[in-house]
């Protein structure tokens, strides 16, 4: 098969692995192109750093996670907390998924708790299908259509409910989301327990904080699974449907290429039928 190309644009430096670390695992280890973007440099989410000191603290731990699998990583320039869905970024967006040529973008939706990650779903949107017209950002070739592009997971539910349009089990894969997320320990040892107030009784002792982080973020994925339980039975059958206890799901743009059977085969049915993955 062909090496697929996948970009995931995320506002913060671990955003991508939080929300794909499984489809971006299972890409990069069938041999597929897999980018993490960062849009911002992550340089407000601490306690105590901040400014270039945090930015780059926080480079430096995006391209290790993103090596942990085979990936690269960028992280751009503009200040976390800060991100507006500028005539600017919309160019650089076009930019990036014209010079990366993906088949398959994911990227936040518009209606997330986080108003850096609104602004680069808004900015995505924007930039679908201007890619295609020569006469804008005419410096960079177009592409001849745009990539599928998909919304990553959340949990949020108004004005609308993350639709499950993809499905898939990242149940075997959850080891080496661990292993990219461990990478990111100014966020997953420090600033996001400071932040739930759970700082106070992280453990010190690295495989004591790996089991931590394994428990927190399955408990945070699980719930995933028996919400979509029903599309989880269409998707994958009766018997693999209801035994899947981690996955992860994505509702397809309206405002790029559109998922039809043919596509879905390419980018996603080498997962669903029979792939297993070597440890």
């Amino acid at each position: 098969m062909t090496a697929l190309r996948l970009l995931i644009l995320g506002a913060h430096p671990d955003d991508a692995e939080f929300t794909a670390g499984g489809v971006a695992s299972i890409y990069a280890r069938a041999g597929h192109v897999v980018k993490m973007v960062s849009v911002t440099c992550g340089d407000a989410g601490h306690h105590e750093l901040s400014g270039a000191v945090l930015a780059s603290r926080r480079r430096v731990e995006a391209a290790a996670s993103a090596a942990t699998i085979g990936a690269t990583s960028a992280v751009w320039e503009h200040p976390d907390a800060r991100l507006l869905p500028t005539l600017d970024l919309r160019w650089q967006i076009i930019r990036e998924i014209r010079t990366f040529k993906p088949d398959l973008l994911l990227t936040h939706r518009t209606n997330d708790y986080h108003p850096d990650h609104r602004a680069v779903g808004q900015a995505v949107q924007d930039a679908s299908y201007l890619v295609t017209v020569p006469t804008v950002v005419a410096d960079v070739p177009i592409l001849k259509r745009d990539p599928v592009v998909a919304f990553l997971p959340d949990r949020f539910t108004r004005p609308n409910p993350l639709r499950g349009d993809v499905l898939l089990d990242i149940s075997s894969e959850i080891e080496r989301v661990i292993d990219m997320l461990a990478c990111h320990e100014s966020q997953v040892f420090e600033w996001l327990p400071f932040n739930r107030g759970t700082l106070e009784t992280m453990p010190r002792e690295p495989a004591a904080r790996r089991a931590w982080l394994r428990d927190w973020v399955t408990a945070d994925i699980r719930p995933r699974a028996d919400r979509y339980r029903n599309e989880l039975v269409a998707a994958y059958g009766t018997e693999r449907g209801m035994a899947i206890e981690l996955c992860e799901m994505f509702e397809i743009s309206e405002y790029a290429s559109p998922l039809d059977a043919a596509g879905r085969a390419r980018l996603f049915g080498w997962i669903d039928h029979g792939y297993q993955p070597q440890r």
